[in-house]
């Protein structure tokens, strides 16, 4: 099988409709001719919205859709030529560019040669080592069809039994004409989360930007992780979930963001600890100086408690790390950093390319979108030699955050942790990003991913990110999936998939249209489960999929098939009216009294949530109405509580109201008493995972991220770790905070 790299660099030209051009606009079509051609291409022609209802998607929607696919449909003529080609296409290829099968799965393959030659399929295992394995042809005959006049026929070969896990080549060939392509042998089921049904587990959930030490550079970074892994496996906790630390833009402004990524492949050098580096202790005094003076300058930003400074805190550090890398490295370090780049491969020269130029160019700017400065281009080439330099520091970059995240798990596993560090996958990255240019061959053009209209968002939902183009990413026999996940799980015991949905369909959105005028698009769900499995199992890790929102029953059944595991939130599991009691929660999950998206719990019971989008105008009713209906579902779960014994009999629902300043539901003591017994309730579920997001633990009220407003409205991912005092909690001080071990004990206590 070709490089990965190489697989996938064919496609890197703009795509578009066959035979070029731009698709005219849509005149009157054939409503079920265009239904039927959307069908064959998987685009959704309805959709069930969030008020029960079926919604039909406007003909011109599943026009631009369909010309995002490269399918041209803006006349009758176009449609039925393209509803032909649909038929016919398979039958262009001798086989087809990737078959994804479940080990021990009795699957075939069909090649397409010149009608009447003998044919011949074996396969290539990925190791390279040994013959290869022959396929044999079954006794089915499909009818030939002519192919651009020349008769062709079907030979139908059964894939060989006992075939191991991994990426395996396919190699077909007939009267001297060959082919190939990849045959990825995925688990039937992930086996990785087993152990937990033994002996149930549970973990710290944070943000890690936020949480900073008394040594931090303003942000938290890769070596708090690592001390936070140790504080709280210390005291029983199997795992730190941390936000997505994928890869932002390469020097300020940096979008504070971590779901608008700039690539998934790679990671983020802010999170990187200066101090960390071995150079450091090599350079001159006057370079040491200079780091030291930089770290000074921003040492300070620790104690605001009120924003964190990504662009300030950014900007000293690749002023230290540009000293760093410079700085000669010793032979042994030298062949780590050689090694590191050569299994990165082709994909790692291509970010670091970007990031070389995108330092000095706007994310804006017409070379992004010039198909003459495309990657592979001349144009994009003669950078590359420029750029050199560059390049080698980004590409530096990406080994030093290679290591400190190894430096994070090994020290999460010697706590005694038995998952340690979980990633965050985003559904995608920003439009103008490393992945929108490096890999625009394999993403849909003129296309954001959104969500349809709900009853919190009721003109839908634009995240301005490219979806993969679901032919594409077949054509590069998924090797940029692939990639994506192993480089996440190099240094992780599991992966959370935010957006798990995602992997079986996406609403695209058009350019040019609101985002309540999308479709569904689906995904062949069996193939990226299938390799996302195959990843999980190498990299021994465990998958959690965010599966929360709108999504057909079946879904979670499938994934909980695939050892999957799903995510449950207490707020969001209802019976009717009514809490669901937690011993019908599934087993297959991660249950979590909140998440991210979420206010703090602290400020959740005081309602200070309700105060805050009142504040912003975010309401569509009386602040009183909103907080009325609050009380009345907090006091239904208190009621749960005390029922269970959990909370004493008079504890109020709410206490403190929705003012700034509200001590929660009944005074401070309570308040903790209460988040403590909302986690012991948790724990009666037969989850095996159990979640304590940090801000909990510490008594933050603050949310994260608003839905609904912009920076200059709200501090969106840019608000560090405090107390109930409003003041910075630093990972320094975690050891002698009550309310921290009291809740962290609790937990344990409920889980043993």
């Amino acid at each position: 099988m070709k490089a990965p790299d190489q697989q996938y660099a064919q496609f890197s030209g703009t795509p578009g409709p066959p035979g070029g051009g731009e698709a005219a606009g849509p005149g009157p079509v054939d409503q079920h001719l265009l239904q039927r051609l959307a069908d064959a291409h998987g685009v959704g022609t309805s959709f069930h919205g969030w008020d029960g209802l079926p919604h039909s998607v406007a003909p011109e929607t599943l026009i631009k859709v369909l010309a995002a696919l490269g399918v041209p449909a803006h006349s009758d003529e176009l449609i039925e030529a393209a509803l032909a080609e649909a038929e016919l296409a398979p039958w262009r290829r001798m086989l087809p560019p990737a078959v994804v099968v479940q080990q021990g799965e009795a699957a075939q393959v069909a090649v397409h040669v010149r009608d009447g030659a003998t044919a011949r399929l074996h396969v290539e295992l990925e190791t390279g080592t040994g013959e290869p394995v022959d396929a044999v042809q079954q006794d089915i005959w499909v009818p030939p069809r002519e192919v651009d006049g020349v008769p062709t026929g079907r030979a139908t070969f059964a894939v060989p039994e006992g075939l191991p896990l991994g990426w395996h080549t396919l190699h077909a060939e007939s009267d001297g004409v060959t082919a190939q392509g990849a045959l990825v042998v995925v688990p039937a089921r992930l086996t990785t989360a087993e152990p937990l049904l033994e002996r149930r587990g549970w973990g710290l959930a944070t943000q890690l930007y936020s949480v900073r030490s008394k040594r931090s550079w303003g942000i938290g970074d890769f070596a708090d992780l690592a001390d936070l892994a140790t504080l709280s496996g210390a005291r029983g906790a199997d795992y730190v979930l941390v936000n997505p630390l994928h890869a932002a833009e390469p020097v300020p402004p940096v979008q504070p963001s971590p779901y608008s990524p700039s690539s998934r492949r790679f990671f983020n050098p802010l999170y990187i600890r200066v101090e960390d580096i071995p150079e450091l202790a090599y350079l001159k005094p006057r370079k040491r100086a200079t780091v030291d003076r930089l770290q000074e300058q921003v040492h300070g930003l620790n104690r605001d408690a009120e924003r964190l400074d990504r662009n300030a805190v950014y900007a000293a550090k690749l002023q230290a790390l540009e000293l760093l890398y410079h700085a000669r490295r010793s032979p042994a370090r030298q062949a780590a950093f050689e090694e590191f780049c050569r299994i990165s491969g082709q994909g790692l020269d291509d970010f670091a390319l970007w990031s070389a130029i995108r330092e000095d160019l706007a994310p804006d700017d017409p070379l992004w979108t010039d198909p003459d400065c495309a990657l592979g281009s001349p144009e994009a080439e003669a950078l590359r030699e420029k750029l050199a330099d560059r390049i080698g520091f980004h590409r530096w970059l990406q080994w030093i955050c290679d290591e400190q995240l190894e430096n994070a798990q090994r020290a999460a596993r010697r706590a005694g942790m038995r998952l340690g560090v979980v990633h965050d996958l985003a559904v995608g990255v920003d439009l103008s990003s490393a992945d929108a240019w490096t890999l625009r061959g394999v993403l849909a053009p003129g296309i954001s991913v959104g969500a349809p209209p709900d009853m919190y968002n009721q003109l839908g939902q634009d995240w301005n990110q490219p979806p993969w183009h679901p032919g594409r990413l077949a054509e590069a026999g998924y090797a940029p999936f692939r990639d994506m996940l192993t480089t996440v799980l190099r240094h992780a015991g599991g992966i959370r998939v935010d957006h798990v949905l995602g992997l079986f369909r996406l609403w695209w959105v058009p350019a040019g249209n609101s985002p309540r005028d999308g479709a569904y698009v689906t995904y062949d769900h069996n193939a990226l489960i299938g390799i996302l499995a195959l990843e999980a199992q190498r990299a021994g890790a465990v998958v959690i999929g965010e599966d929360l929102g709108t999504f057909e029953p079946w879904v979670r059944d499938y994934l909980a098939a695939r050892g999957i595991l799903g995510t449950s939130i207490l707020w969001f599991e209802n019976d009717g009216d009514s809490p669901l009691p937690p011993e019908r929660y599934r087993t297959q999950a991660l249950a979590s009294v909140n998440t991210h998206d979420l206010p703090p719990t602290a400020g959740y019971l005081a309602g200070h949530h309700v105060a805050l989008r009142s504040r912003l105008g975010l309401l569509e009713r009386s602040e009183a109405e909103e907080l009325a209906d609050h009380t009345a579902t907090l006091e239904k779960m208190m009621g749960l509580l005390r029922e269970r014994g959990l909370l004493p009999e008079g504890t109020e629902s709410a206490g403190g109201g929705a003012g700034e300043t509200g001590s929660g539901v009944g005074g401070h003591g309570s308040e903790e008493r209460t988040i403590e017994a909302l986690h012991r309730l948790l724990a009666q579920s037969p989850s095996v995972l159990l979640g304590v997001a940090l801000v909990d633990a510490v008594g933050e009220r603050r949310v994260q991220n608003q839905p609904g407003t912009t920076e200059a409205l709200y501090p969106n991912w840019q608000v560090p770790l405090g107390g109930p005092d409003g003041k910075p909690v630093f990972i320094d001080d975690l050891p002698a905070n009550p309310r921290f071990n009291a809740l962290l004990a609790a937990v344990s206590e409920a889980l043993s």
